[in-house]
């Protein structure tokens, strides 16, 4: 009864009407900059949402079309580590061992154990390479561990009912497989890594293993690029911020979702686009943008 009325207010939360765009603290206006950069790529054809609150007021600072679906590509793997967390503190049994690679996991694309020769690994270092990497072998052995269906369920127990991991990685996808690997709506990533903050996903020992993990995120090309942090090492405060966050890119996607904490407050946040990637220009464009964004969060919290 007790998860159930949790489920719910998550849910009302999370579908609740939302405060007007480009709305700063105390109702002035911020985020300008960013605004205009994310607004420039929309004028040129791009889909583009972002969604930002502030961790200590509650305040919704940003809201850009961030109820509607967008493909986010490796960002919906902190869905799967959500599922191996919770496993993990409620001592179930595959939550734990040591795990194989077989053939059928091999795929290209992101990430390190690939170019390894250990064979098999225990699940919590294959979740700290999907952390910091967003290693598609590691996820894909993480995946045959506990179930595809699971993760979903987990998933729609949380209230989310826009964001979704809904296929292994692939190398290419047929008309039978998930034309993505993963979808996201960026009212729910921001909630969702506010959520994690609070340790209120599953419990709070559960949260904090999974921003453990993400903590080692090696990828602040997108929206992270403009806090000037050392990409392998930032797990501890650097200039008075902290950083966790976690990315996703594919062709013509490019999505990402963290925490920043600054002296002043903290925000969770979430930038997702979606463009045609004819070129090198149009793809700089996208990340020049986020990059913006990420100096307006980078003042707004410091």
């Amino acid at each position: 009864m007790v998860a159930g009325i949790r489920d719910g207010e998550r849910r009302s939360r999370i579908r609740a009407p939302r405060a007007g765009r480009h709305r700063g603290a105390e109702g002035a206006e911020s985020f300008s900059s960013g605004f205009t950069a994310l607004g420039q790529l929309a004028y040129g054809g791009a889909q583009v949402s972002a969604h930002v609150l502030d961790l200590r007021s509650g305040l919704n600072l940003v809201s850009i079309d961030d109820r509607i679906v967008l493909p986010m590509a490796g960002l919906g793997k902190v869905l799967l580590l959500i599922e191996v967390s919770a496993r993990i503190t409620a001592r179930d049994v595959t939550g734990f061992g040591i795990l194989d690679k077989t053939p059928g996991d091999a795929v290209g694309g992101s990430g390190l154990w690939r170019q390894l020769q250990a064979p098999a690994l225990p699940v919590a270092d294959l979740a700290v390479l999907v952390a910091t990497a967003s290693d598609n072998l590691a996820a894909n052995v993480l995946l045959r561990q506990v179930g595809l269906d699971a993760v979903r369920a987990r998933t729609e127990s949380l209230g989310l009912s826009r964001t979704a991991l809904l296929d292994l990685a692939r190398d290419r996808r047929g008309p039978d497989d998930a034309p993505q690997l993963s979808v996201g709506a960026t009212a729910e990533l921001a909630w969702l890594f506010a959520a994690l903050a609070r340790g209120q996903i599953v419990d709070e020992v559960t949260s904090r293993r999974v921003l453990g993990w993400l903590s080692l995120n090696s990828d602040l090309s997108m929206v992270a690029s403009a806090f000037g942090l050392d990409p392998f090492s930032h797990r501890g405060l650097d200039h008075g911020i902290q950083l966790v966050n976690k990315t996703g890119a594919d062709t013509g996607v490019r999505s990402e979702a963290g925490l920043l904490s600054g002296s002043r407050t903290g925000v969770a946040y979430a930038v997702s686009v979606q463009f045609a990637d004819s070129g090198l220009a149009t793809r700089l464009r996208v990340l020049d943008a986020m990059r913006t964004f990420g100096y307006d969060l980078l003042e707004y919290v410091h």
